[in-house]
C-alpha cells in the first residue's frame, strides 16, 4: 500500500470518528430552545403580514385597473358575487390563470417582469380581501 493510500485512509477514518463523537455529545437540543406559542404566532403574523403586503403592492401594479372596478367583466376585488361562479378548485385556477392569462386577462397582468412568487402573493391578497375569514395557506 502506498503512503499516499495509508494517509488517506487514515485521515478519513479520523474525520468519521470526529464526526461521530460530535454528534453523541451535541445532540442539538440545547441550541435550538422551543420558541413559544406567542413568539410563533408573532412570527407567523409578520410573515403573513409582509406576503400580503406585498401582495397588495403588486396587485396595485399590475391587477388593479381591471379588478378595482370590475372592468369589462372582471370580476372585483371584494365582490363576492363576481367571484361566486368560479371553479370549486378556484384558487389554484386563479393563480395559473394569472400567470399565464386567461381570456382577455393578459399573462401576469401585462408585466411579464413579475415571478410566480409575485403573482401568487397578489392573488393571496385579493382573495383575503374578498373573503378576509378564510385562512391563509
Amino acid at each position: 500500500m502506498s503512503m499516499i493510500h495509508s494517509h488517506f485512509i487514515t485521515v478519513s477514518l479520523l474525520c468519521v470518528f470526529s464526526c461521530a463523537a460530535y454528534s453523541a455529545t451535541h445532540t442539538g437540543d440545547e441550541a435550538s430552545p422551543t420558541l413559544s406559542k406567542e413568539v410563533q404566532q408573532e412570527a407567523s403574523s409578520t410573515w403573513r403580514e409582509r406576503r400580503l403586503a406585498h401582495g397588495k403592492e403588486i396587485y396595485e401594479l399590475a391587477c388593479a385597473s381591471c379588478h378595482d372596478e370590475g372592468i369589462d367583466g372582471t370580476p372585483a376585488i371584494g365582490d363576492r358575487e363576481a367571484w361566486s361562479d368560479r371553479s370549486p378548485l378556484w384558487s389554484a385556477v386563479l393563480f395559473e390563470h394569472s400567470k399565464d392569462g386567461y381570456l382577455d386577462m393578459p399573462a401576469r397582468g401585462a408585466n411579464l417582469e413579475l415571478t410566480d412568487q409575485d403573482v401568487d402573493a397578489a392573488g393571496e391578497y385579493l382573495l383575503s380581501v374578498t373573503y378576509p375569514e378564510l385562512p391563509l395557506d
